[in-house]
């Protein structure tokens, strides 16, 4: 919730006299909870619970890498209410893609695998239960059936989630109205000011749409 991406559209949202819902998964940031018992599974369930406490009228789901694979989970369980989804390098099947044969047969003996973490001292960990769960809800080896405006924003120098993820999510969703955005000299995180900036200008056209 304390990223910098979160905190400008929090920021943003009641300039515009709209609601916002900023959230840290269970067993992640702020949140009550082990991380190793986390799973796509629970952690839509459980922002769907929170949209349900807290949220009334459409809603516009932002999901950033891991983020942006979940986006796709609860936009499914919204139905109606789902209005539109803005994904920043989202990473859909990341589990399968993203991890090679040898890590693979790892998580299916059950084992943890530590990748390097280039954005801290602590190793990233994969566990099986996650691993599992992630392949059971791979979403690029068929049609994606949500019809809401898409808007993909992507670094071209993302070096953990090739740029080609999102064009080959915008081949797999039903909706007709999907754009991808290609940030040439962005990365991964895609936080500094100009991509801040064009991230709260995807929200807000998609926020003043009828």
């Amino acid at each position: 919730m304390a990223g910098g991406k979160a905190t400008a559209l929090f920021e943003w949202a009641p300039t515009e006299d709209r609601a916002c819902l900023l959230l840290d998964y269970s067993g992640c940031g702020e949140s009550p909870g082990d991380f190793a018992d986390g799973t796509l599974s629970r952690w839509r369930d459980e922002v769907l619970e929170l949209i349900e406490a807290h949220g009334v009228g459409p809603v516009i789901l932002v999901g950033s890498s891991l983020g942006g694979w979940l986006m796709l989970l609860v936009g499914l369980g919204l139905g109606e209410r789902l209005a539109g989804l803005v994904g920043i390098a989202a990473a859909p099947d990341f589990t399968d893609w993203g991890l090679d044969a040898t890590q693979q047969a790892a998580l299916a003996r059950g084992e943890t695998v530590l990748e390097e973490n280039p954005y801290g001292p602590e190793p990233t960990p994969t566990h099986p239960g996650f691993w599992r769960d992630g392949q059971a809800n791979r979403m690029l080896a068929g049609e994606i059936a949500l019809d809401c405006p898409v808007r993909l924003l992507h670094g071209q120098r993302d070096s953990d989630v090739p740029f080609d993820i999102s064009l080959r999510l915008a081949r797999h969703l039903r909706s007709e109205d999907v754009q991808v955005t290609l940030i040439k000299d962005g990365d991964h995180r895609l936080s500094r000011e100009s991509d801040i900036a064009l991230l709260l200008r995807t929200v807000a056209t998609l926020a003043d749409r009828p």
